[in-house]
């Protein structure tokens, strides 16, 4: 499970055992960014509002799809971001596939992936979305400094979605998505498990997490 470099390992350890004591259960111990995972405006911005302060529908909604698996630009173009939001106007997630994911489980997938540009960050963050989720470890290249797409993003009072795998089973646009966090108290962020429903009337599943 990939982390944030310098971040420290998940760790998962089992505590009781069915042989030996009649059930089952593990400690887990992890960051709050840890995996697929969501961040909260606090996570960047002194005085934002935490996951547990937003109400739960900001974690679901309409979502829209931007492939730029075949832009090998080190930014992600305001024109592509545009372009993509013009697809559903009434959509509340923006997904983005950068088919980093490819590379999930390997030290290149924190090298090198693909990032928005401020004026794509910025026209996100006017577009009256929920939230942005990607398919790489952040919004930020890992050698940021001052996290400018996180602020802008986050500065909106959106949240971001990181660490999405899959996205290459949805469609532009026709689904819903949801990426619930864990309500836990003052939270900056919180694993989450994030599932796509393709078209209200097929009902077809994709677990993005």
């Amino acid at each position: 499970m990939p982390v944030y470099p310098g971040t420290a390992a998940p760790e998962f350890c089992e505590v009781h055992r069915l042989d030996s004591d009649g059930f089952r259960e593990k400690r887990l111990s992890m960051v709050s960014h840890t995996g697929t995972h969501v961040d909260a405006p606090a996570h960047i911005l002194e005085g934002g509002a935490t996951l547990d302060a937003l109400p739960a529908e900001t974690f679901l909604g309409r979502g829209v799809l931007v492939d730029v698996t075949g832009d090998t630009g080190p930014t992600i173009r305001s024109d592509v971001v545009e372009t993509g939001l013009a697809a559903d106007d009434d959509a509340d997630f923006l997904l983005i596939r950068t088919g980093w994911d490819r590379l999930w489980g390997s030290e290149a997938y924190f090298r090198g992936y693909p990032v928005l540009a401020p004026e794509a960050a910025a026209a996100a963050a006017s577009a009256g979305l929920k939230g942005v989720a990607l398919d790489c470890i952040s919004a930020d290249p890992a050698d940021t400094e001052g996290f400018p797409v996180h602020r802008i993003l986050l500065g909106a009072g959106l949240v971001i979605v990181e660490n999405l795998r899959g996205l290459e089973e949805l469609p532009a646009r026709g689904f819903r998505f949801s990426c619930f966090p864990l309500r836990i108290v003052d939270a900056d962020g919180s694993p989450v498990r994030a599932v796509a429903w393709i078209d209200e009337n097929d009902g077809s599943l994709v677990s993005g997490a």
